[in-house]
């Protein structure tokens, strides 16, 4: 936030409107969350990217302002493109998550002509301010670490699992999420455009939020049902700061501030938080284009629900990619890296990557608890065991590889629970023998009827 702050004020030293500053902080907000700033190559194609999706988001933005078809075509386009990146590694998904949020803001900041003769030529100044938060992020960034405010700069790339091979028939999941994704934005504008044209925004706004970062479709319906929560919660919180505030404008760009750092802060706990406070933010934002009107308030909560259904159909319908295959993928790839940093054949034996991929596995958590919750009486074993149990392990199985030991037992039972996920109903057998042996008892395959049980033994 202090690089996004200190950009925008660069960025109102130069020309004092709104859109440039607008800018600045999506932008420095895109940046830091893609990390491109933590090495010399990321800095080099963050030089080169951010200043052409700066400037291609201006003119998305007067597209959508003059010919708006034509713009909702280019903006399902660039969508679809960032997502499709992904299956090219790690270096190009981060750059195409550097595409999507300047296009979110597209749809939240409310048109304002340019009124005011700078020395800086209007088509330049996008390109300004994507170096300007460059720099900012990377300085920050680098003063953080070195404070020990941060932790170090990580050159290593974690390796990537053998994706398998794709079909015609069936894409790859990153493919599959994008087609998706451009599916819930052409529905979306249709029906913002048909049947709310002066508030259109919304409804494509959430069919966005709720499938971007799509790990699944029950993540999405998840992800949904809190959006809907948050933003009906936020945009009652923003509308009455908003008849409160009246045209303090000054004010109300710093509570804009204010809410954003409490939705990035909060949003590891929750992405109820993130929902709640980017309402807040963007409801605050298109205030300043007029004054609030509490009348709008159901209208937006309609508009917001229709969007997420649009997300949720097009996740459960359009190329669907189950959760709990995108959950034992994300199992094999954090059983592969234990076993490796177990392999006494390793000299470079680590616990970093096996943290790292159990990070990957917890970020599902929230999504099968919920659905736990709902399917308990009716369902005996649910997926929400398998990433319980492994996450349980994490303490004794990072203890393990620090000390340099490789037990034979526990390398068996390792191998076992990684031939485990070919089928479901013996992940949790399996998982729960690895977490006794890890804990010091006898290993056998024999499942355990509770998962607190396999939890919380030993």
């Amino acid at each position: 936030m202090l690089a996004a702050i200190a950009t925008m004020l660069c960025a109102l030293a130069i020309d004092p409107e709104p859109g440039p500053a607008v800018l600045a902080v999506v932008l420095c907000i895109s940046l830091s969350r893609s990390q491109l700033d933590r090495s010399r190559r990321g800095r080099i194609e963050a030089a080169l990217v951010l200043p052409a999706v700066g400037l291609i988001a201006v003119g998305v933005g007067l597209l959508l302002r003059f010919t708006p078809w034509i713009g909702a075509a280019v903006f399902t386009a660039g969508m679809f493109v960032s997502i499709w990146l992904r299956r090219f590694g790690p270096m190009a998904g981060r750059a195409g998550s550097l595409i999507a949020l300047p296009f979110v803001a597209l749809l939240s900041t409310p048109y304002i002509p340019t009124t005011r003769v700078t020395p800086i030529p209007a088509f330049l100044m996008p390109v300004l301010v994507a170096l300007l938060a460059l720099l900012w992020v990377g300085v920050l960034h680098a003063l953080g670490r070195r404070m020990c405010l941060l932790p170090p700069a990580k050159t290593m790339e974690r390796p990537l699992p053998v994706p398998a091979p794709a079909s015609s028939l069936r894409p790859v999941a990153s493919t599959r999420m994008a087609i998706q994704m451009a599916m819930a934005l052409a529905l979306s504008f249709v029906i913002g455009y048909v049947f709310f044209p002066e508030r259109w925004s919304w409804v494509v706004l959430t069919a966005f939020i709720v499938n971007s970062g799509n790990r699944g479709r029950l993540d999405v319906v998840y992800k949904s049902l809190l959006r809907v929560l948050g933003a009906a919660a936020g945009t009652l919180v923003a509308l009455s700061i908003g008849m409160h505030l009246g045209s303090h404008r000054e004010g109300t760009a710093a509570l804009i501030l204010v809410v954003l750092f409490l939705g990035l802060w909060l949003r590891p706990l929750s992405y109820a938080w993130w929902a709640l406070f980017v309402t807040i933010a963007l409801a605050l934002l298109q205030g300043l284009a007029g004054s609030p009107n509490l009348n709008l308030l159901w209208p937006r909560l309609e508009e917001i629900v229709i969007g997420a259904l649009i997300g949720i159909v097009c996740a459960w319908f359009v190329l669907p990619v189950r959760s709990s295959a995108v959950l034992r993928r994300r199992l094999a790839d954090a059983l592969a890296t234990l076993s490796e940093a177990l392999d006494p054949a390793n000299p470079g034996r680590s616990s970093q990557h096996f943290v790292a991929a159990l990070d990957d596995v917890e970020q599902l958590r929230p999504a099968f608890h919920a659905s736990r919750f709902v399917t308990r009486r009716f369902r005996v074993s649910h997926p929400a065991d398998w990433v319980d149990t492994l996450i349980a392990c994490k303490h004794s199985a990072t203890a393990l590889i620090d000390r340099g030991e490789t037990p034979g037992g526990i390398r068996r039972a390792v191998g076992a629970a990684r031939q485990s996920i070919r089928e479901p109903e013996e992940i949790l057998p399996a998982l729960q023998g690895l977490h006794r042996v890890l804990h010091g008892q006898p290993y056998d395959k024999q499942p355990i009827r509770s998962s607190s049980e396999a939890v919380h033994t030993g």
